[in-house]
């Protein structure tokens, strides 16, 4: 496929279906609002397109409007520009605010100091993309070609087993006698042959790679994990172009390096580079037919904030191992880990607990998962995970002013800043939190057990080291988690937005992990909390013998599934309700279901629940600390509202003085989990963005 080459469905999707014959009009495509375009172009349609003038700024540039309906317009200047379309007598005006290629354009001002990796870059074709051009670490943007030879190379280290498969390709004219063939899903074969495009957008690398002649016309968009170290740097990867299962279909895949939460643990700069890095290649190849976001752990909270905040970027999402947000689905976990971890191992002095006892107060279906969970909230920790040169670092006595590696300060445009400490605010709070509340009332751990814990557990300080009170939230960054979709609603676009949620189970994978079966039922309850419904949503469970890469025939089923449902959606152009649509074009067979995990795997079809079923027999949901605690499985409280200690809330009886030692203890009050959390509402609004030459610093939204 060459740039700026548009099919025929390319152009049925972006005319207005139900406009009059003769009314003209101008629409951005290749962004779905026109206040956010960048990169100094934009693709229009503009409907009729015979007999039309069109000026940029005043200046005709009619020669760029093509046959088909669609305009690439070149050369718009930073910040607004007007566009006139004009036939006879009629005319349509469209404004568009362009924004440099280097961003930022929702995210706020740019983080520094910012580290180039453009030299530890690694080429799909092999080699990297050498030094940077310039501060915002930019290189000239490239085309190599790779193909699928019948006698693979040894592998030479490229990530995600590529240099396994693909060999580096001189000239697409002359193919070596060794290349294979592929069958597209829209049943073209073609040769095996890779186009791949890298430059950067936003001061990241982004790969786009596609059959070349082969485009099924569907876009994927992949999204890397992690979070620990997340900051301050390019990232010498993206979230992956080079899926072998995707390219033989004929997927467009395409990426960037800030949408690996390894390189960029901020879900804002994260959205804003996938809307820019979308932008690019709709401008370059033309409109898909969907997008489908697809990647696991971190990847996930990108996939869940962008369908539901930013709608029209993703038109469905296939999760894996998933959380349902960064800062609360998996801070939330986590933090409370580190603190439990923290007084087992150092604070509980005379009074001991057994094994299964720890275990019962966190929830877990594994201690060792409690000691793992222990060891990731160095992501709240400033300096714990840091690359940044020591001397640029922040140190309390030494340097001040120093760059601050974490989640928070990473993302202060969105926190804005504490006046009285100058750094972000924080919206983490643990006051009045009862751990071990419901293993005390199972009878698994005693009273006197209970009080010691939560008399000593504490909380962290603002550098997210351990203290001994109790943390409290920011009133500020509570409103700004709620209102700007921090913490993942559900009820905007995720609520009409087909998800596969696919996970390899690892609750029970020796020496315990992060990625936890809970966390897929939170966002089910999240989605049904704001709209009443969960049937956009598909869960398939298995036994991880796969891990979660195309090559799990569970999960290649299901890029089939979903490719069948967003396509019929697409298809669908009544005036039936984006519900009803959804519901009608789902596949009638893609539904919940789980594995047996013997030899020969059996599918089991029944909805998923996390206490109950035969898939759960398999596949035990468990709990998280403060889901013992008595917080709902949404986990979308961050700090409870509180009520007076009452005995009522227990299945033990306290003596007069244990009671007393409880009132002083929670001396505001216990958490009130059947009323919502201070501050808690629904989000705001959708496509929210910060001004680019402020942060959000001292708003309190």
């Amino acid at each position: 496929m060459r740039p700026h080459t548009l099919t025929a469905l390319a152009v049925a999707m972006a005319l207005p279906l139900t406009a009059p014959a003769q009314s003209l009009q101008l629409h951005v495509v290749s962004n779905p609002r026109p206040e956010f375009v960048s990169g100094g172009d934009v693709l229009l349609s503009v409907t009729p397109a015979q007999g039309v003038r069109l000026t940029l700024n005043g200046t005709d540039v009619t020669s760029a409007v093509r046959p088909d309906g669609f305009a690439l317009v070149k050369n718009l200047n930073d910040g607004p520009n007007t566009l006139v379309a004009t036939a006879g007598k009629t005319t349509s005006k469209l404004i568009v605010v362009n924004h440099p290629i280097t961003g930022p354009v929702i995210s706020g001002p740019h983080e520094q100091p910012f580290a180039c990796e453009t030299e530890k870059f690694m080429l799909m074709s092999g080699g990297t993309l050498g030094k940077p051009l310039d501060a915002n670490c930019s290189v000239a943007t490239r085309v190599d070609y790779v193909y699928k030879s019948t006698n693979p190379p040894a592998p030479a280290g490229r990530g995600r087993g590529a240099a396994m498969v693909f060999k580096p390709l001189a000239d697409p004219k002359n193919l070596p006698a060794d290349v294979t063939m592929t069958t597209t899903s829209l049943g073209k074969q073609v040769p095996f042959v890779v186009r791949v495009e890298t430059g950067t957008i936003n001061r990241g690398v982004y790969e786009i790679a596609m059959l070349e002649g082969g485009w099924n016309q569907r876009l994927i968009y992949t999204f890397g994990g992690g979070c620990a170290g997340g900051w301050f740097k390019q990232g010498t990867g993206t979230g992956g172009v080079d899926d072998e299962a995707m390219l033989e279909q004929g997927y467009a895949v395409a990426s960037n390096s800030l949408n690996v939460f390894g390189n960029d643990c901020s879900e804002l700069l994260a959205i804003e580079t996938m809307m820019m890095t979308k932008e690019h290649f709709i401008e370059a190849y033309g409109v898909p037919t969907f997008t489908l976001g697809f990647g696991g752990s971190g990847a996930t909270y990108q996939q869940h904030q962008i369908g539901d905040g930013y709608p029209g970027l993703l038109d469905g999402l296939i999760v894996q191992r998933s959380f349902p947000d960064m800062e609360f689905g998996t801070v939330g976990m986590i933090s409370d880990s580190r603190l439990l971890a923290n007084y087992f191992d150092t604070l509980a002095g005379p009074v001991t607990f057994t094994d299964e006892q720890k275990r019962h107060i966190a929830g877990l279906g594994q201690l060792a998962t409690l000691t793992t969970n222990s060891l990731n909230p160095g992501r709240i920790t400033v300096g714990e995970y840091c690359s940044v040169p020591e001397a640029r670092r922040y140190d309390p006595v030494k340097n001040p002013t120093g760059a601050r590696c974490d989640v928070y300060d990473h993302a202060v445009n969105v926190w804005g800043k504490d006046p009285k400490t100058g750094f972000a605010r924080r919206p983490i709070d643990n006051v009045g939190v009862q751990y071990g509340l419901g293993a005390l009332n199972a009878g698994a751990i005693t009273k006197e057990q209970f009080i010691d814990l939560n008399a000593k557990i504490g909380g962290y300080d603002n550098d997210g080291k351990i203290v001994a009170t109790r943390t409290v939230a920011d009133p500020a960054a509570l409103r700004i988690a709620y209102r700007m979709g921090r913490m993942t609603w559900g009820g905007a676009g995720l609520a009409t937005t087909p998800i596969l949620d696919y996970r390899a189970y690892l609750d029970d994978a020796p020496g315990g992990n992060i990625h936890l079966r809970y966390h897929s039922f939170s966002t089910r309850e999240r989605l049904q909390k704001a709209n009443g419904y969960t049937d956009n949503q598909v869960m398939l469970t298995d036994d991880r013998r796969w891990g979660d890469s195309l090559k799990a025939p569970v999960l290649r089923q299901g890029l089939a599934q979903m490719d069948q449902w967003l396509t019929k959606l697409t298809d669908d152009t009544s005036k039936d309700s984006k519900l009803t649509k959804l519901r009608r074009a789902k596949p009638a067979d893609f539904v919940d279901a789980c594995w047996t995990r013997d030899e020969h795997p059996q599918k089991i079809v029944e909805r998923q629940l996390p206490n109950a079923g035969k898939c759960n027999e398999l596949y035990p949901a468990n709990s998280f600390p403060r889901g013992v605690a008595g917080s709902p499985l949404a986990a979308d409280v961050i700090k409870c509202q509180l009520k007076p200690v009452s005995a009522a809330d227990y299945k033990v009886t306290f003596t007069a003085d244990e009671m007393a030692r409880l009132k002083e203890i929670f001396a505001g009050g216990v958490c009130d989990w059947k009323k919502s959390g201070v501050e808690q509402q629904p989000m705001a609004g959708t496509w929210q963005s910060l001004p680019a030459a402020t942060a959000a610093g001292n708003s309190t939204r």
